[in-house]
């Protein structure tokens, strides 16, 4: 079967997303071609289709966005990397919106306290934004620290889930 995608439009952009079935596999704010360049070492033989929607997990992001915060929750994600970097998109996912961790706390988390740099690194390779919610990993002392696609995006997010 064909990888699905499609954009959205949100407040803060257009995000891009890119599904197998009803598993995400990508999203950003980047662009089709950027999502489709992380995926394309696992899915590079697969067929492409380009949708106006994702059957129920467009609507989770419609819903995100609409104020439902924890609707992205219940998207199923898939994405490559490794161990450690796994280990920390788990942990960003325990996350709660309206809650923020430092990339300290999130090394910690992913089971190596002294990879506070690793854990920023899996922050800036994490594939599937927003529902691997990676904005929600901070400074220790809580300045915003970076953001692949911009603090003004980061801080929107933020405060659309009441964490700022």
């Amino acid at each position: 079967m064909a990888l699905l995608l499609t954009s959205t439009k949100t407040p803060v952009g257009n995000l891009f997303l890119v599904a197998d079935q009803h598993v995400l596999l990508g999203a950003n704010f980047s662009g089709f071609e950027s999502v489709m360049q992380s995926l394309e070492i696992e899915f590079g033989h697969q067929d492409v289709s380009k949708v106006k929607n994702i059957p129920v997990i467009s609507d989770l992001i419609s819903d995100y966005f609409d104020g439902d915060v924890e609707a992205i929750n219940a998207i199923a994600v898939r994405q490559s990397g490794a161990s450690f970097s796994q280990a920390a998109w788990k942990a960003m996912r325990k996350v709660k919106a309206g809650k923020t961790l430092s990339y300290a706390e999130l090394a910690q988390r992913a089971g190596s306290p002294a990879a506070v740099r690793a854990s920023g690194s899996a922050c800036a390779k994490n594939a599937v934004v927003i529902v691997v919610p990676c904005h929600r990993i901070v400074k220790t002392g809580g300045a915003l620290g970076n953001y692949a696609y911009g603090l003004d995006i980061k801080e929107w997010l933020l405060r659309h889930e009441s964490a700022l």
